[in-house]
């Protein structure tokens, strides 16, 4: 275990969702490694976002953690209010939860539609506008998304999966755009094919992930939270969309 680092991000305060996961929990940490108070949200696998919070708190970082549906569009508000009785604010969004059942296109009915977009989209906005009014008054903020190459490619997963994630980078440019004046910063990440995880992607055909990766492995969780942290640490990088797919798709 190593101590704070000194950086940009020292003593500020993130909201995480999906912090259970592979790369939630490797977000989590790094952040906590740099000074940052961390209020984390999971939907399922409490056990490990408090495993991320235990670690968290023995580099002396504040941290909230909390359980929430994102599905119910009033979970987005209660998370917010959470933090901000329990930290004092949000400085950083990371929305990271994300939700992915592989299907064919032609399988996916209205209720998987509905509920894919309303993990993955929905609720990524209803926090971004929650949190950016005081973004905005502080003059400083950070809001990541979490995307995927499936935006940009279609990706194996489904059609409602990808079109979930192509609106994020929607929702980024739009945002982006209107707040940076502001000292608030919005991007996306799109990663892929990461090891570790539970939402590594497969073919529903093959059940086997279905494109090869240039640099002959699977990515790493924390390969992703390093990318997600030098994006949160870095005040004049904006209204970007950031691969990170072991050369999967040469841009």
């Amino acid at each position: 275990m190593t101590g704070p680092q000194e950086t940009a991000l020292n003593g500020r305060v993130a909201l995480l969702t999906g912090a259970s996961g592979g790369i939630g929990k490797a977000i989590a940490r790094g952040l906590a490694q740099r000074g940052v108070d961390l209020f984390l949200a999971y939907g399922w696998h409490g056990d490990d976002a408090e495993e991320a919070a235990v670690y968290a708190r023995g580099l002396g970082r504040r941290v909230g953690v909390a359980s929430a549906d994102l599905a119910d569009p009033a979970a987005p508000a209660r998370l917010v209010e959470q933090a901000i009785r329990e930290l004092g604010g949000v400085d950083m969004l990371i929305a990271n939860a994300g939700t992915a059942q592989v299907t064919p296109w032609h399988d996916v009915d209205l209720e998987l539609w509905n509920a894919t977009l309303a993990v993955n989209l929905t609720a990524p906005f209803l926090l971004a506008q929650r949190v950016l009014p005081a973004m905005i008054e502080r003059r400083f903020g950070r809001v990541l998304f979490m995307s995927s190459v499936a935006a940009l490619n279609g990706g194996v997963v489904g059609a409602h999966y990808a079109a979930s994630k192509a609106g994020l980078h929607g929702l980024m440019h739009h945002l982006a755009a209107r707040v940076a004046a502001d000292g608030v910063t919005v991007n996306a990440l799109a990663p892929a094919l990461i090891g570790d995880t539970r939402m590594l992607p497969v073919s529903p055909e093959t059940g086997e992930t279905a494109l090869p990766i240039p640099v002959g492995r699977l990515g790493r969780p924390d390969e992703v939270a390093d990318m997600a942290i030098a994006m949160l640490s870095n005040g004049y990088l904006t209204n970007k969309v950031v691969t990170l797919d072991g050369g999967l798709l040469p841009r």
